[in-house]
C-alpha cells in the first residue's frame, strides 16, 4: 500500500496571488461538471411549480401585455411601423434572457455555498452554468415570437442570419455582469437586495418599451454603451425588418460587452481565493 502511495502524483491546492490568469483550460477539464450544473439548474428552477417551464413564456408575455396597454395604447409610443405587441415582445425575449441569467448567476455562489466550501472545482463554472440554463427559457419564449410573426404576417429577411451573434452578445453581457455581481455578492450581501432595482432601472434604460429611433445621432450610437440596447435593436432589425439597423450602435455594444466580460472574469478569479472562507 505504501509503495502505491509513493508513486501517486501529488496535487496541492493553494490560494492564488495577485492578478492571475483565467485558466480556461481548467474549465474544459471540468466540462462534464459544467454540463451537470447546467442541467441541475434547469430541473431545480421549475421544480414543484404548478405551471413548470410555462413561466418562461408567461413572464415576457404578460410584460408585453402591460407594455402594449400603457405604452402602446395610452402613451402612444411609436413602434417603428410594426404592431406594438410584437415590437415590444421581440425586445423582451432577449431582455428576459439577460435579466434571468443575471439574477441566477449573481446568486449562484451564495446559493451553493455548501458545494463551494467542500469541493474544489473552477468556480467560474457556477455563473456560467446559471446563464446557460436560461437558454432553454429563451428557446421557449422564442417559439412564441415565431408564432406571433406568423400571426402578424411578418417574414424575416436575410438579416436573421445575424441572430446567433446577437444572442451571443446578450449571453456575454449577462455573464460578464454576473461575474462581477456573483463575486461581490459573496462579500457584500447587499447585492441581492439592490439587484431587482438595478434590473428594473436597466430595463428602462434599454429601448424595450420604446424605439431607439427617438434619439438622434450621435446619441443613438452612444446608447450602445448599454450593451442590451444594441441587442434588442438588433433583434428587431433581424426579425421584424425595422429601418433602425444597429450599425455603429452594435459595434459599441459589442466592445462594451467584451470589456465587461473580460474584467468581470479577471475580478472573479482574483476574488476566488476568499470565496470558501467568506461564503
Amino acid at each position: 500500500m505504501s509503495n502505491i502511495l509513493e508513486g501517486a502524483p501529488t496535487v496541492r491546492i493553494e490560494p492564488s496571488r495577485g492578478w492571475i490568469s483565467l485558466r480556461l483550460s481548467e474549465l474544459w477539464e471540468y466540462r462534464e461538471l459544467l454540463y451537470f450544473l447546467t442541467w441541475r439548474d434547469i430541473k431545480v428552477r421549475y421544480k414543484q411549480t404548478a405551471l413548470g417551464a410555462s413561466w418562461a413564456i408567461i413572464q415576457p408575455l404578460l410584460t408585453m401585455v402591460v407594455f402594449s396597454l400603457f405604452f402602446g395604447k395610452l402613451a402612444g409610443v411609436p413602434s417603428d411601423d410594426v404592431p406594438y405587441p410584437i415590437f415590444s415582445y421581440t425586445a423582451l425575449v432577449p431582455w428576459t434572457f439577460f435579466a434571468s441569467g443575471l439574477n441566477l448567476s449573481s446568486n449562484s455562489l451564495v446559493q451553493n455555498s455548501s458545494l463551494v466550501t467542500k469541493v474544489y472545482f473552477p468556480r467560474l463554472a457556477m455563473p456560467i452554468a446559471s446563464v446557460l440554463s436560461v437558454a432553454v427559457d429563451f428557446a421557449l419564449a422564442f417559439l412564441v415570437l415565431v408564432a406571433m410573426m406568423i400571426y402578424y404576417g411578418i417574414a424575416p429577411s436575410w438579416a436573421i442570419l445575424w441572430l446567433p451573434l446577437f444572442f451571443l452578445l446578450a449571453f456575454v453581457t449577462s455573464l460578464g455582469v454576473g461575474f462581477w455581481l456573483s463575486a461581490l455578492n459573496v462579500t457584500y450581501r447587499d447585492v441581492r437586495y439592490t439587484l431587482p432595482f438595478l434590473v428594473q432601472l436597466w430595463l428602462f434604460l434599454t429601448p424595450v418599451a420604446y424605439p431607439s429611433s427617438l434619439l438622434e445621432e450621435p446619441w443613438r450610437t452612444l446608447l450602445g454603451i448599454n450593451p442590451m440596447a444594441g441587442v434588442v435593436e438588433s433583434f428587431r432589425w433581424a426579425l421584424l425588418g425595422t429601418d433602425t439597423a444597429p450599425g455603429s450602435m452594435i459595434a459599441v455594444s459589442a466592445l462594451v460587452a467584451l470589456g465587461i466580460l473580460a474584467s468581470g472574469a479577471f475580478y472573479f478569479r482574483r476574488m476566488e481565493r476568499s470565496f470558501a472562507d467568506v461564503v
